[in-house]
C-alpha cells in the first residue's frame, strides 16, 4: 500500500478512535434535590439521552438536600421546591429559576373513598394536621362532604420526615389558611409537627398513605396518580371545591407575575381565581454563577433548553404545567448575563 494510503488510514483509524472515545465519555450531568418535579426530570432525561447521548444524573433527595448539594458544588445544579430568597442567592453565589410548576395535593386512605369523593377546606386540612381533628367521621368534615359515608375511625397523619420543598408549599398553604398554624408551626421546608408519621420524599409519603388505613397525606400529584391514591378535592381562594387537574394548576399558574419577581422568588399557594387549585407550585433549579467546570455547566443549560423547547408535552402527560415561553426568555436572558466561567467569560448564548 502506497506509504500516503497508510498515513490516511491512521488518521482515519485515530479519527474513528477519538469519535468512539468521545461517544463513550458523552457528558454526564449531576443533579440533585426535590422529590415533586423528578418524574417529570426522569422523563425528559431519557428523552434526552435517546437524542443527544448527554445523561442525566439526578438524586431524587428532597429540596433540601439538594440546596446542601449544590452549595457544596458536589453537583452541577440544586433542584428546590422551596424558592431561595435574593439574599441567600447572593450569599451562596447562586442563581435559581423555575423549571417545571405542578400542584400538592392531599391524599386520603379511607375505605370506600375513592378519588376527587372527599371534599376539604384549608382550615379543617389545618386543623388535621394539627391534631384537633382526630376522627373522620369528625362534625368539620362531615358538614363539607354530606352523603359521603365516613367511619368512625382514627386519621393517622402522615408528613415528610426530610427538609422538603413540598413541604415548604405545603405548610406555607396552611399558614394562609390558618391563623392557629400560622401560630404553632409556621411554613418552612422542615418544621416541628404536631401529629403524624414521616416518610421520605414524595415517594415514602405516597407509601406510607396507601400503606396505612386511615391515613392522610399529601404529595405532588403524579405521585398520587401513579400510586393510584384516592386525592381530595379543595376549596379555592374564593370557596369552590376543585379537584386538582391541570387546568387548575394552570388557573393559578396565569397569576404568577415571573417578571417582578427578584430570583425568580415566588409562591403559587392560594392564589385568586375561583377555579385555581391552592397549593401549586414551582419547582426551581440552582446553580452558581461562577462556574469551575463550564463545559458541565454549558452542557446542564443545553439540557434544560432542550426541555424547555421540547419537554412540554411530556410536562403536560404528567400533569405538571410548563413554563410560559415569555418566562423561558427571560430565564434564558439570565443564564447569558448570571452564570459564567471563572474567567467571566460568558457560558451560555440562545443565539
Amino acid at each position: 500500500m502506497h506509504p500516503r494510503s497508510n498515513a490516511l488510514k491512521l488518521i482515519t483509524l485515530s479519527l474513528s478512535c477519538l469519535s468512539l472515545a468521545t461517544a463513550a465519555s458523552a457528558a454526564q450531568i449531576t443533579g440533585a434535590g426535590a422529590t415533586f418535579p423528578y418524574p417529570v426530570y426522569a422523563k425528559w432525561a431519557e428523552a434526552y439521552k435517546a437524542q443527544t447521548g448527554t445523561e442525566l444524573n439526578y438524586q431524587s433527595i428532597g429540596s433540601g438536600g439538594g440546596i446542601k448539594q449544590i452549595e457544596a458544588k458536589t453537583v452541577d445544579f440544586g433542584a428546590s421546591d422551596k424558592p431561595l430568597i435574593a439574599d441567600s442567592l447572593k450569599a451562596h453565589d447562586l442563581v435559581q429559576w423555575p423549571m417545571i410548576m405542578g400542584g400538592v395535593v392531599p391524599v386520603v386512605n379511607v375505605e370506600g373513598v375513592g378519588p376527587g369523593a372527599m371534599k376539604l377546606t384549608g382550615t379543617v386540612l389545618a386543623d388535621i394536621y394539627l391534631g384537633k381533628i382526630k376522627k373522620w367521621n369528625d362534625a368539620a368534615i362531615m358538614k363539607i362532604n354530606s352523603g359521603l359515608k365516613l367511619p368512625d375511625q382514627d386519621i393517622a397523619v402522615v408528613h415528610r420526615s426530610d427538609g422538603s420543598g413540598t413541604t415548604f408549599l405545603f405548610t406555607n398553604y396552611l399558614m394562609k389558611v390558618s391563623k392557629d398554624w400560622e401560630k404553632t408551626v409556621g411554613n418552612d421546608a422542615s418544621v416541628e409537627w404536631p401529629v403524624g408519621i414521616g416518610g421520605k420524599g414524595n415517594e415514602g409519603v405516597a407509601n406510607f398513605t396507601a400503606q396505612t388505613p386511615g391515613s392522610i397525606g399529601y404529595v405532588e400529584f403524579a405521585y398520587a396518580l401513579q400510586n393510584k391514591l384516592a386525592y381530595t378535592m379543595m376549596a379555592s381562594h374564593e370557596g369552590k371545591f376543585v379537584a386538582p387537574t391541570s387546568a387548575a394548576f394552570q388557573s393559578a399558574a396565569a397569576h404568577a407575575d415571573w417578571a417582578h419577581a427578584p430570583g425568580f422568588y415566588l409562591v403559587l399557594t392560594e392564589h385568586a381565581g375561583k377555579e385555581s387549585w391552592p397549593i401549586t407550585g414551582a419547582s426551581f433549579i440552582l446553580m452558581h454563577t461562577k462556574q469551575d467546570k463550564p463545559d458541565q455547566a454549558k452542557a446542564a443549560l443545553d439540557f434544560f433548553s432542550w426541555c424547555y423547547a421540547n419537554g412540554n408535552s411530556m410536562a403536560e402527560a404528567l400533569d405538571y404545567v410548563p413554563i410560559p415561553q415569555s418566562v423561558v426568555k427571560i430565564v434564558k436572558s439570565t443564564w447569558a448575563k448570571d452564570i459564567v466561567s471563572a474567567d467571566g467569560s460568558k457560558i451560555y448564548s440562545d443565539k
